[in-house]
């Protein structure tokens, strides 16, 4: 358990209990505002440095850091700067105007590391695979911030995906 990220993410007010909606139409009488973490510096930081550290550790060595679009871009723009790989960003749906497409940057053949703000059920991420591997990316890790073990866990393992979460939700509500 990160008790120094739990804290950060609780200190810039990313931790909030009431009644939501989650993006996965689920109701959750907590929610993770993983916005308010990547629009603080010293948080945003801090993750990096935990994503960074994970690659080094276990000798993650992708040829680019991919993020979905919102939250992800934040992330894997301060892991891409933190280990000089190049950046993709990826978008929800096919960009159907200027130069088009879903991918901002190279994907055709290249393995990447995808980084996710929160998850859920893993939606967002497994269609973005979908997405790259159709491109001919190989994509074979995800890590997020935080999992609120509702589903992504098994949901990527199911596509051959590990994930690794630097909070697991049952920490964060405990820590």
């Amino acid at each position: 358990m990160d008790k120094e990220l739990i804290q950060a993410l609780k200190n810039c007010g990313a931790v909030k209990f009431g009644d939501f909606t989650l993006a996965s139409g689920r109701k959750s009488t907590y929610y993770v505002d993983i916005k308010k973490a990547i629009t603080d510096p010293a948080t945003l930081e801090l993750i990096a440095n935990r994503i960074a550290g994970i690659m080094k550790e276990r000798h993650i060595v992708p040829e680019a850091i991919g993020g979905v679009a919102v939250g992800g871009i934040p992330l894997a723009t301060a892991v891409s700067l933190k280990s000089g790989l190049p950046l993709v960003i990826i978008r929800k749906s096919l960009k159907e105007y200027g130069t088009g497409g879903q991918f901002i940057g190279n994907v055709a053949g290249r393995e990447l590391l995808m980084l996710e703000d929160v998850t859920t059920t893993g939606g967002s991420v497994i269609e973005a695979i979908k997405d790259l591997r159709d491109a001919g990316s190989v994509v074979n890790m995800v890590i997020t911030v935080v999992d609120r073990e509702e589903g992504a866990l098994a949901g990527l393992e199911d596509m051959d995906v590990e994930l690794l979460p630097l909070v697991r939700a049952a920490d964060l509500l405990n820590g």
